[in-house]
């Protein structure tokens, strides 16, 4: 057993520092969220308030979400 203590204390500071890096992306993933959160609130109150942003359809209500795009005619470009 005491063989295993100097691998250990070799790879201590690797899962330290695997540690840390892992909190601190995760903090940045999760503030980044509660920002834009925050943000898109600020924007429907202040839009709200002023009236300058008219409601938008939901996407299944949009026209342009039920159409299909149009497909190309490669039958002009066959090969000889």
């Amino acid at each position: 057993m005491s063989g295993v203590w100097p691998y250990v204390a070799a790879l201590i500071p690797s899962v330290g520092v695997g540690f840390l890096f892992w909190l601190v992306i995760k903090n940045m993933i999760e503030g980044d969220r509660k920002e834009r959160l925050a943000h898109s609130q600020w924007d429907a109150q202040h839009a709200e308030k002023s009236g300058a942003f008219p409601e938008r359809p939901a996407v299944s209500e949009s026209p342009a979400a039920s159409e299909t795009p149009p497909v190309p005619d490669n039958s002009k470009h066959t090969e000889k």
